[in-house]
């Protein structure tokens, strides 16, 4: 996956998961992203220890993302030329350098 500073990351909100916004300015950088919009926050009845993004579903022109860490969630809607496989990949790599 090539690098390229064509993406962009919409701030619609004030408040986002801790270190969210962090992996998705390293996400955006990923060739084939071109808009990520983290959108509505909320709380979760489970507890997830460590701050985790995994693809939910597809919507036009790209895919809705759920964030989660402790007992909050957050969707991110990423506009993307990237499949699903590779968009996790991406995902999974900005995670790691966190």
């Amino acid at each position: 996956m090539s690098k390229s500073k064509n993406g962009r990351l919409v701030w619609n909100h004030s408040t986002h998961i801790p270190g969210l916004i962090e992996v998705l300015e390293r996400l955006k950088s990923y060739s084939g992203v071109q808009t990520i919009t983290p959108a509505v926050i909320g709380r979760a009845k489970s507890h997830c220890p460590r701050l985790q993004i995994k693809v939910s579903v597809p919507i036009r022109g790209g895919f809705k993302l759920i964030a989660r860490q402790g007992k909050t969630f957050q969707e991110v809607f990423i506009l993307t030329q990237l499949n699903k496989t590779e968009l996790q990949e991406a995902i999974a790599k900005a995670l790691k350098l966190k």
